[in-house]
């Protein structure tokens, strides 16, 4: 076997193997990647085996990070897990959900859909899964099990709407991605909003549907008073604000009007306003706020580095070349082969975060993506230096990620909800409330493989 095949076997042994012994991610990808570098040049000193790397050319890794680093769009991540950061830790998210609770919850099912409408809403202004997922188990599942939920039910809802993050704008992920695959933020960012809210509204369809089928498992409440104007003003209040931040940030992009960046920082900056407007944010908060966003960032910069070590010498050794042949094998045309890599992504998610496969996996694909002859680009409203195939690409691995989180046995987002259950909520119970969700992700997953201007639509429109 060439010496190179075998370093690639061995970097991705490495690799898992430090995972599994409990080394950060970060670490892993980089320690594995030194490492495969240091047997690379062993070979190459006693036996004579060159493979082609050397220290010399692992060095090259301090130029990609420099040019990681001063990537203006990746400033915006800062500022929108900031921005989710200020509107949690400032009560503004709870106050939200306890004014959604009392809206909705004088109906059948009401509980659950103010849960997947607040997922809906720290979607927009977090984008962070694990983040969101724990906030809405924490505030909603007492709740819900006081008012003689199923638990399943309780459980699956707040999980799925936990998981919108990773797909309705500003997602921290789609920003990740539009750098790796070299788009538009802008155009990725309405690429997702079409399939967001078509998924949004499946969820909260089945929600209402299944609480009028099967009231015992989401009851109304008995004792439900009806609305004052006292109530709805406190209800205006509470919601309309982070509303407006939501439109400020989102439409300031769609409309041409600032860049992604510029808008995070408006973002921010709003969180800030609606925060001390409510008179729900302390010196305290504010420093609990930042820590946050710099223990966030400190991870996300650990695994940036680590990642542009492993692809480097990923692709050194052709371990790109490799992979993207083994897929173009397995495949049975474009279809068959996108189906593959969503396979393996989807796969991936069991045991990754979504930044390692975003970094790892999206450069070695998107060469395979853009070289396909897909029959509807010719259609597309996009113009075709937008690189239509790629935005469509990149929302189809964003629902089957969101999809693979939510999937038992070891989806992130159930394991999230699990360590902030009240008790009688089993890991049985996540199990078979998420199945439902699951099935309309593949639904989703389907409709935008069969209807691709679902995404590519908005973005051709829009300027």
């Amino acid at each position: 076997m060439d010496p190179s095949t075998v370093l690639i076997f061995v970097l991705m042994g490495l690799f898992i193997g430090l995972l599994f012994l409990g080394v950060p991610v970060g670490f892993s990808l980089g320690g594995s990647a030194f490492a495969t570098t240091a047997a690379a040049i062993l070979l190459d000193q006693v036996f004579g085996l060159y493979t082609g790397l050397s220290f010399i050319r692992f060095s090259i890794v301090v130029d990609r990070i420099f040019g990681i680093m001063k990537n203006e769009v990746l400033v915006a991540l800062p500022m929108f897990i900031l921005m989710g950061n200020i509107l949690d830790q400032s009560g503004v998210a709870q106050k939200m959900m306890q004014a959604q609770q009392k809206l909705l919850g004088r109906v059948s099912g009401g509980l659950a859909l103010g849960v997947t409408l607040m997922g809906i809403l720290l979607a927009a202004s977090t984008g962070i899964i694990g983040a969101s997922v724990v906030l809405l188990g924490t505030l909603a599942l007492p709740a819900m099990m006081h008012a003689k939920y199923s638990p399943s039910f309780a459980a699956g809802t707040v999980c799925s709407a936990g998981t919108l993050g990773i797909l309705i704008p500003p997602s921290i992920m789609l920003i990740l991605m539009s750098t790796q695959l070299d788009v538009s933020t802008g155009d990725l960012f309405m690429g997702a909003v079409i399939p967001g809210l078509l998924l949004s509204g499946l969820y909260l369809l089945y929600i209402f549907v299944y609480a009028r089928v099967n009231p015992s498992a989401a009851p109304k409440p008995k004792n439900a008073s009806s609305l004052t104007l006292a109530d709805w003003i406190g209800l205006a209040k509470a919601i309309l604000p982070a509303a407006f931040l939501i439109i400020l940030v989102l439409g300031s992009i769609f409309f041409g009007i600032a860049t992604p960046t510029e808008s995070s920082g408006m973002g921010a900056l709003g969180a800030l306003f609606l925060a001390l407007f409510n008179q729900r944010l302390n010196i305290r908060e504010f420093r609990e706020s930042l820590h946050g966003t710099l223990s966030t960032m400190g991870f996300l910069a650990a695994i940036f580095i680590g990642a542009t070590c492993f692809s480097l010498v990923l692709r050194r050794l052709g371990g790109d070349e490799m992979i993207a042949h083994a897929i173009l094998g397995i495949g049975s045309g474009d279809y068959g082969t996108i189906f593959v890599i969503l396979l393996i992504i989807f796969a991936l998610g069991f045991f990754l975060e979504w930044i390692e496969i975003t970094m790892i996996m999206l450069p070695i694909v998107a060469p395979i993506i853009a070289g396909m002859d897909l029959a509807w680009l010719a259609d597309s409203s996009m113009d075709a230096t937008s690189k239509p195939a790629l935005i469509w690409f990149a929302i189809l691995c964003a629902v089957a990620l969101q999809t693979s989180f939510l999937t038992p046995p070891v989806g992130f987002a159930l394991f999230y909800i699990k360590g902030v259950c009240p008790e009688g909520i089993t890991l049985r119970h996540i199990y078979k409330g998420v199945v439902p969700f699951i099935v309309i992700q593949l639904i989703v997953l389907g409709l935008i493989v069969a209807f691709p201007k679902l995404v590519t639509w908005l973005p051709g429109v829009s300027y």
